[in-house]
């Protein structure tokens, strides 16, 4: 019997049909990775194109972004004259309206008991005599011309218990002067010349003055002649100094010597803020070191109006001495705050005495104006012209207190020495 012959089916075994699959992914990723060699190259050769030919598009060669905030590179303002920024137009204002003021009186010589010998004046002549007479003492300081009139506002040390006072103006003109009155409380006088042409400053606004603001010293130092010096507004309304009755002075670190007293202290637009009245000095007579007074123009001006007007300055008094208050003292008080000051002593008839005022009274504040210290107290009652009702808020005994005093007039003071 003959066997059957085998026919295979149709679809190949499971075996070759495996082989022939794995063909065809090794096909299709050869020609996939043909393709990401030539991609490749083609990009490094462009890569190379770009870096030879135009290297700035590259963004590792492109610069770097521009800061958010621009530092301005520092620039020389030079006006169209072709010079730097000065303070020349400034100074030309004021120049001419400061003038240095000479003072001379005479002193009367102490005699001594070999002025008599007969020894004596026969080697020394009749200088015996004159050694032992009167002889000129001279004084040098500035002003500064306020008027056209002739009017000159100075410090009232510079020209007091002077018998002979000149000054020389900034275009070499001389004139004699005269005393119209001084304000020995604030060191402040008022003198006049009779010249044609006179030129005067302007006053700027001393109340509107700011801490770093630049200021300029105008005066005659050490006599050697007029002289500009800067520096800023150090610090403003300064005061229990000694040196008068009515502090609130300008500090200035601007250059001022023996000599500028009298002289201006001007701002930027050469306008006066301050008559240079006095510096801190570690030896009398001595240099400046840095720390500069100036009184403000704007008390200048009330001082200088009234000297003007009538030849003196007449300010409200009540007739208290007082003491500036601390914690301390504020505690010991039994009082919240370490506010206003502390009336030490009513003296007898006085306005304050009569307006019913006791030693103890802590005086809080002026006409509805806060009283911050002694100083402040001061100024509030001198402002208040003799004769007017004033109402005085004082605490005693932890209570309020409303007092009506009427003001008197403050009894002239003589100058400290």
């Amino acid at each position: 019997m003959a066997l059957p012959i085998w026919h295979p089916p149709f679809d190949p075994p499971a075996v070759l049909r495996n082989n022939h699959s794995l063909q065809g992914r090794f096909t299709m990723l050869k020609k996939f990775w043909l393709f990401f060699a030539q991609a490749v190259t083609i990009c490094i050769a462009v890569l190379f194109v770009i870096t030879t030919l135009r290297p700035d598009l590259l963004p590792w060669n492109a610069p770097p972004p521009a800061p958010v905030a621009k530092v301005a590179a520092p620039v020389a303002v030079v006006p169209p004259g072709g010079r730097l920024a000065s303070f020349s137009e400034a100074v030309k204002r004021a120049m001419p309206t400061v003038v240095n003021i000479y003072t001379s009186k005479e002193v009367k010589a102490q005699r001594t008991p070999f002025m008599d010998d007969p020894v004596f004046r026969y080697f020394f002549g009749g200088e015996g005599e004159s050694q032992g007479g009167a002889q000129k003492s001279n004084n040098l300081g500035s002003g500064v011309i306020v008027s056209d009139q002739g009017y000159i506002l100075t410090n009232a040390h510079v020209v007091e218990a002077a018998d002979e006072i000149e000054v020389a103006l900034s275009d070499n003109r001389r004139a004699k002067a005269k005393v119209i009155g001084t304000d020995p409380d604030t060191d402040l006088a008022v003198i006049k010349i009779d010249l044609p042409k006179l030129p005067a400053i302007t006053f700027g606004q001393s109340d509107q003055a700011q801490v770093g603001d630049m200021v300029l010293a105008i005066g005659n130092p050490f006599g050697v002649g007029q002289t500009v010096t800067m520096g800023i507004i150090s610090a403003l309304a300064r005061s229990h100094l000694g040196i008068n009755t009515f502090e609130n002075f300008i500090q200035t670190d601007a250059a001022i010597n023996p000599g500028n007293s009298g002289g201006a202290l001007v701002d930027i637009n050469g306008h006066m803020i301050g008559i240079n009245t006095a510096i801190y000095s570690r030896t009398p007579g001595g240099a400046s070191l840095g720390i500069g007074f100036a009184i403000p123009a704007a008390a200048a001006k009330q001082v200088l109006d009234q000297l003007v007007q009538t030849g003196t300055v007449t300010r409200g008094w009540i007739g208290v001495a007082v003491q500036d208050l601390n914690s301390e003292l504020a505690e010991s008080l039994k009082l919240a705050e370490a506010r206003g000051t502390l009336i030490t002593e009513v003296f007898s008839g006085t306005p304050a005495d009569q307006g019913g005022m006791k030693a103890g009274d802590v005086l809080v504040a002026v006409d509805g104006k806060p009283v911050t210290d002694s100083a402040s107290m001061l100024t509030l009652i001198s402002a208040i012209a003799p004769g007017t009702n004033a109402a005085l808020k004082v605490i005693r005994a932890q209570k309020d207190v409303e007092l009506k005093i009427t003001v008197g007039k403050r009894p002239k003071v003589a100058r400290k020495k």
